[in-house]
Order: C-alpha cells, then sequence, then structure tokens
C-alpha cells in the first residue's frame, strides 16, 4: 500500500475493541472530501487524502452496526504495520446468520 489503496489489499480493520483482518473487496466510489459528490466510480485504486466509498470483508465473523444506527460501533480505523493508514464510518452491514456453538448453560434454558 505504498500511499495508494487498491481492490486487493488486506490490512487490519479496528472497530470498537475488534482487531480482524479484512481485505478490500472492492472500491466502489472516489468522491470529494468536501462536497461528497461522485467523482469516479469503480477507481482502481485510491491515493492519500481521498475520499472513498468500499466493500470490506472481514476474514472472521465481527460485531459491528451502521453508524447511522449506532455510532460507537459505526466507526472504524483502518492499520497496517502499526500506522493508521484510513478511517471512516460504516454505511451498511451484510449480516450473515451465526451457525455458532451454544454452551451448555444456553442448552439447558431450552
Amino acid at each position: 500500500h505504498p500511499g495508494q489503496i487498491s481492490a486487493v489489499y488486506a490490512p487490519v480493520l479496528d472497530c470498537h475493541t475488534a482487531h480482524v483482518a479484512c481485505k478490500f473487496a472492492q472500491i466502489t466510489q472516489k468522491m470529494d472530501r468536501r462536497s461528497g459528490k461522485v467523482m469516479e466510480e469503480n477507481p482502481a485504486h485510491v491515493k492519500a487524502g481521498d475520499a472513498c466509498m468500499a466493500v470490506l470483508e472481514p476474514s472472521k465473523p465481527m460485531c459491528v452496526e451502521a453508524f447511522s444506527s449506532y455510532p460507537p460501533l459505526g466507526r472504524f480505523a483502518v492499520r497496517d504495520m502499526r500506522q493508521t493508514v484510513a478511517v471512516g464510518v460504516i454505511k451498511a452491514v451484510e449480516k450473515k446468520e451465526g451457525g455458532g456453538k451454544t454452551t451448555k448453560s444456553a442448552a439447558k434454558k431450552k
């Protein structure tokens, strides 16, 4: 990532107390930082100082919310080699039904 982020970049996503490896699946729009107007659709990369909309995929399940519904769980930082590379807010979350393990105490309550 020397100075730019492309769609295959895989940094660490810090959201509240979670630190999960993630990848930029797609950079959908490059925007003007001040006005918020879309400057480019599906750019190949974004440089330092640019604003963008991107789809991030975490490598493990993590608990996040959209910034509009719950701001503390909707802010994140993207870090690489202990340096903050990007910061942002979550616009939307694709929720997947967890097929997680049930603890013994939870199973007894059923």
